[in-house]
């Protein structure tokens, strides 16, 4: 059945998305993958949008968006209930495969992009001279970058942006520990596709900009679906920290994730942080200062991994690899394998960036051979095959490190029984008319008495002109 045929407070567990092309990329991207376990949190009163739960958070799609996923009821969906989803298990229903996981697999040491270091070496002594060190922030929208941002810079920001693109980024600097950090906070962004105005701003961002570290804020409370930015940021091999922001939610909560452990797998340092209180963030910086001056105590914390997407694919990772390492320019600019993974997802920008090679008709041709092999081996494009595996790959990690979720109260139990009341189908247009009604009534009743008072006011100060005031020619 489709997903657009769940009822308010069913679930049921993904089998497909269709569709196709930038839709379809987008939405495996926000979690609609198979295996994975959606439940109907309400319908506007005139079942368009609908409002879902997935992997721990809430997303509204269209109708129309939502009949292009195919889902299997929940045999028990008639005793389901919020509490239930809210702890992001994995559905039991027999035959439906969760994504594959697959181990990392250790960097070669010739896979190295330009950006893992400073331009050169000049620049590399003034850095050291100067104690300055350029800091990105990128996360997804909300898991709070900006207030990392403000509790760092205070009042000292500025906004920037690229020509001929309507976002824009805040600049701003702060002195900690004896070092100056340029940050600059990126719009927020669920994926480093190519599908939006925001990913390819913080793309080129990353790219031309060439952070020193870039500091990967996390939901805490949503991680599998906050992580798979963390695996494209490991593809681009850049220096990283992850925060795991609002980390109190997940001890209110009763969250257990061995962040340690976690990070090890990932080979990205893990600093708990709460911004809005400050919690973490000395440490956070400290951890910056390691990385970027090469003091890594513990140096499983700090390797480059590669996200293991599957035999196929990997070989043609490789292949596409090395015709891309013959490209100087393209190699010196780009880690071949994140350019790489990009051909294989068709990303429009990588393919003009390779249709300047000398080689780019061979190199478009080993992305064609490899893609059609992955869709022999496993039905799916190799855009589909590259996602699932990241998935894969985060669920996972996150088993490894023990991650469970606890049963702490619903901290917006109190706005979904306010939203099933406003967006009653029965009682939502009633609801509706009878505010409006109240605002008119108080405009014309209660706002009678300031009108009054503003006439008394007038006429007040009338009298008084025309008693001290001598009458005109």
């Amino acid at each position: 059945m489709k997903l657009s045929e769940l009822k308010t407070g069913q679930t049921g567990t993904i089998i497909k998305v269709l569709g196709h092309g930038g839709f379809r990329k987008r939405i495996i991207e926000m979690g609609f993958i198979s295996g994975k376990t959606v439940e109907v949190l309400l319908n506007a009163p005139l079942h368009d949008p609908v409002k879902y739960r997935i992997m721990g958070y809430e997303v509204s799609l269209r109708r129309n968006e939502a009949e292009l996923i195919e889902v299997v009821p929940t045999p028990d969906n008639q005793q389901t209930n919020t509490k239930n989803t809210n702890q992001n298990t994995e559905s039991s229903t027999p035959n439906i495969p969760h994504s594959t996981y697959n181990p990392p697999i250790e960097a070669e040491e010739d896979d190295v992009c330009a950006l893992s270091s400073p331009a050169n070496e000049a620049e590399r002594k003034v850095h050291q001279q100067l104690h300055t060190i350029n800091v990105a922030l990128v996360g997804n929208p909300n898991c709070g970058k900006t207030s990392l941002f403000n509790f760092a810079s205070g009042a000292h920001e500025r906004v920037g942006n690229y020509s001929g693109v309507t976002v824009d980024a805040k600049y701003g600097y702060t002195d900690m520990l004896g070092y100056h950090f340029e940050l600059v906070d990126l719009p927020g962004t669920y994926s480093l596709s190519a599908y939006s105005p925001e990913e390819l701003y913080v793309r080129k961002q990353i790219v031309e900009k060439t952070p020193d570290i870039v500091i990967n804020v996390i939901d805490a409370s949503n991680l599998e679906r906050n992580l798979y930015l963390t695996t494209q940021l490991i593809d681009m091999n850049v220096p990283m920290v992850c925060a795991l922001n609002m980390y109190d939610e997940v001890e209110n909560r009763g969250d257990h994730i061995d962040y340690i452990k976690l990070g090890t797998l990932l080979g990205v340092p893990m600093v708990p942080t709460v911004f809005k209180s400050g919690r973490g963030v000395e440490e956070l910086f400290r951890t910056v200062i390691q990385n970027y001056e090469g003091q890594k105590s513990d140096a499983p914390l700090y390797r480059h991994i590669h996200i293991n997407h599957g035999h196929e694919i990997e070989n043609g990772i490789v292949e596409i690899q090395n015709h891309l390492k013959q490209e100087y320019d393209i190699a010196q600019k780009y880690s071949t394998r994140y350019l790489a993974i990009k051909l294989l997802e068709n990303d429009k920008e990588a393919e003009q960036i390779v249709s300047a090679s000398t080689d780019a008709t061979e190199i478009m041709k080993h992305r064609d051979e490899t893609a059609q092999r992955v869709k022999e081996e496993t039905g799916e494009d190799s855009e589909t095959a590259i996602m699932d595996a990241k998935y894969g790959f985060i669920h996972g990690a996150l088993q490894e490190a023990n991650y469970t979720t606890g049963n702490g109260k619903d901290a917006y139990a109190t706005t979904r029984t306010i939203d099933k009341i406003l967006t009653n189908r029965y009682l939502g247009f009633p609801l509706f008319f009878l505010i409006l009604f109240v605002m008119f009534t108080a405009t014309f009743t209660i706002g009678q008495y300031p009108m009054d008072w503003i006439d008394a006011g007038v006429a007040w100060i009338s009298d008084i002109l025309n008693n001290n005031l001598p009458d005109g020619p």
